[in-house]
């Protein structure tokens, strides 16, 4: 059994139709294409300035708690209470603080400087300094 081609038995109004329709429709996915690939160009493949934000904080934030819920659970298991949690929790920011300063240096190294950005003095200047 052989389906029939889509235009077969059709009159022929109705075959220029589909044929408008079938280059519409093909017109619609290219212009898609395109609008779609100017995007995907536009759209730069570093963090947004939110994202950068949410990861820094996230990092920050996570340490912390994580260190004042070890230091809580050391004063419940030992009775040393404050000073398990507040030890743990002075560690958890330090070593939220070091998240961040990762996590930072991490961004700035994956992004490379702008175009004609001032980064400071080279080691030729200062070989060259004048008094």
């Amino acid at each position: 059994m052989t389906i029939p081609p889509d235009d077969q038995g059709q009159p022929d109004s109705a075959k220029g139709v589909t044929r408008d329709l079938a280059s519409r429709i093909a017109s619609a996915k290219r212009e898609r294409e395109i609008e779609d690939n100017r995007a995907s160009r536009d759209a730069s493949p570093e963090m947004s300035g939110l994202a950068r934000g949410m990861r820094i904080g996230t990092e920050f934030i996570s340490a912390v708690i994580v260190g004042a819920l070890i230091g809580y659970l050391i004063d419940l298991g030992l009775g040393t209470s404050p000073w398990g949690l507040l030890i743990m929790l002075m560690l958890g920011f330090a070593a939220g603080i070091l998240n961040v300063i990762r996590v930072v240096a991490e961004m700035n190294a994956a992004s490379p400087a702008p175009a004609g950005s001032d980064l400071g003095p080279d080691a030729e200047d200062d070989e060259r300094k004048e008094y």
